[in-house]
């Protein structure tokens, strides 16, 4: 069963391999629905939006609000400052985290009804586990920033998770916290694998920040592996990254 619907502004795959009751698949994209309304800053009916326009104090913020928040601090921290929330004219944008761990508690929600064999993607981070209707492991292609119709290089998850970052597909979109209004020009695509696509997607944020140096980053942090290409082509991958490129 594999199903895309637009959700969070982004398209979203769900594929189950075997058989599954179509109401778990509805139950999974009604939790992501129920994310973009708590989280979209794009969305003036948000908890997000209320809580930057002043309109929510802080005791009422949700639970999953101050766990996002929480999260968002630790990896501030981890990182040195280069994931950071906060923007410039003081709101909060928690997207840079939102979705890794939105479609870690959706892998959880089939774990529970007891899927062990399936695939979910949003906008391009992906957690899998299992293997596929072909009995394989789960491929993910790498897309070649400069060519998004050519794929540089597979990777196989084996339950580990994937995000990418770049400006290639939504232009520039992140910034070096620690220089303000400062683009990312030495890199343009940097691929993140992690324990979970939660740990994998918002080290890739803040790596993707660091520019030139967001490889070493990785390199130097256990549990992620690494992929960066730069701006003239030239892809560097973590000493592990090669162990997930074998079938």
């Amino acid at each position: 069963m594999r199903e895309t619907r637009l959700l969070m502004g982004m398209p979203i795959t769900i594929d189950i391999d075997g058989a599954a009751d179509a109401g778990l698949v509805d139950t999974v994209f009604d939790y992501f629905e129920h994310i973009d309304r708590r989280f979209s800053t794009y969305r003036a009916d948000s908890e997000i939006s209320a809580i930057n326009r002043g309109d929510l104090p802080v005791r009422d913020w949700s639970g999953e609000m101050m766990e996002v928040l929480a999260l968002a601090a630790q990896t501030k921290n981890e990182t040195g400052g280069y994931f950071d929330i906060r923007k410039p004219d003081g709101s909060l944008d928690p997207s840079g985290i939102v979705k890794g761990w939105a479609i870690r508690n959706a892998a959880g929600i089939l774990h529970r009804a007891g899927i062990s064999d399936f695939f979910i993607e949003a906008g391009g981070d992906i957690q899998s586990c299992g293997r596929n209707a072909s009995g394989l492991d789960w491929s993910v292609g790498i897309r070649n920033p400069f060519n998004a119709d050519e794929i540089i290089k597979i990777v196989y998850p084996r339950g580990h998770g994937v995000a990418t970052s770049g400006t290639y597909a939504r232009g520039q979109h992140i910034y070096n916290p620690r220089a303000v209004g400062d683009p990312i020009i030495d890199i343009v695509g940097l691929t993140v694998i992690g324990v979970d696509v939660f740990e994998a997607d918002r080290f890739a944020t803040a790596a993707f920040a660091m520019g030139r140096d967001g490889i070493l980053f990785l390199e130097q942090t256990p549990g992620l592996e690494g992929y960066a290409v730069n701006s003239n082509g030239r892809a560097t991958p973590t000493s592990g990254f090669g162990a997930f490129c074998q079938p």
